[in-house]
């Protein structure tokens, strides 16, 4: 056995010992917590710098047939779920080289199927394995002067209805499957990763939409808040939130919705999803 003098010093030594790991759990979580409320994403950079349209007109969110002129325009429609799956595509793919000169069109174009032909449930790539984008400095700056190119080569809105995890909507409509959604996207969220999310009144039709939820804000032990980027609004963020008392997602109203209640389904999670 050690002397007194001796078990007194490692007395010592222990108590800072287990001080010290106290504190470096303490700065781990400390980290954790401020990379989970760290957005993912950039909403004035990194998503598409034009709207997706409407097939119908609304008016405080009761959609109506378009008639005369506005029905005869032609619209960059049905879109949403594109352009939430190229915007993570393009997130988790891509890079982007301001100091070199742009791509021709048709390079362009190559280069951005390239993207949207990777599934966008794949790890994310590297940065040197990424690929690049010369000429711009992100996303919105690129989708925003070259729109027709990358409307063009992002993939087409109607198979998004022919999607086999659209069963869900009728298959799992009840509360126990909201609830493990709003665990499932709090999870993914922690991790840095985005939530794509389908949003839904079926069977009535109030909205059948795609977002992208990106991060968790402050909030209460009721209320849980989310920014979300809406393919229909991409001048700013929008609010998606979960109620604890009322087990259930509502999303904020627009001239596109009423607001209110509603059901989520996560999409571009996994294959077949």
């Amino acid at each position: 056995m050690a002397p007194p003098a001796d078990r007194a010093v490692l007395a010592t030594w222990n108590m800072k010992g287990r001080l010290g790991l106290a504190k470096i759990s303490f700065l781990g979580l400390s980290l954790i917590s401020a990379n989970a409320s760290t957005p993912s994403l950039h909403l004035d950079q990194d998503t598409v710098g034009f709207a997706n349209m409407t097939v119908f007109e609304y008016q405080n969110g009761i959609a109506r047939v378009r008639r005369g002129e506005s029905a005869k325009q032609k619209r960059y429609t049905r879109r949403c779920f594109v352009l939430c799956r190229t915007t993570m595509q393009f997130k988790k793919f891509a890079r982007f080289d301001p100091h070199a000169p742009p791509l021709n069109d048709q390079d362009l174009a190559k280069r951005i199927r390239q993207v949207t032909r990777r599934a966008a449930w794949r790890d994310t790539l590297p940065q040197d394995e990424r690929i690049v984008f010369p000429g711009y400095s992100n996303f919105r700056q690129m989708s925003t002067d070259r729109g027709f190119i990358v409307q063009r080569n992002i993939g087409y809105g109607w198979p998004t209805y022919w999607r086999l995890g659209n069963a869900r909507t009728f298959f799992e409509p009840g509360i126990g499957y909201q609830e493990k959604t709003h665990q499932k996207l709090n999870t993914i969220l922690g991790r840095g990763d985005l939530f794509v999310a389908f949003l839904t009144t079926l069977p009535h039709m109030r909205i059948n939409h795609a977002v992208l939820v990106y991060a968790k804000e402050a909030g209460s032990a009721e209320v849980d808040h989310y920014l979300v980027y809406d393919p229909n609004h991409p001048e700013g963020p929008r609010q998606l939130s979960w109620s604890q008392r009322e087990r259930s997602f509502e999303y904020q109203k627009d001239w596109d919705f009423v607001g209110g209640r509603l059901r989520v389904y996560q999409i571009y999670g996994m294959p077949l999803q």
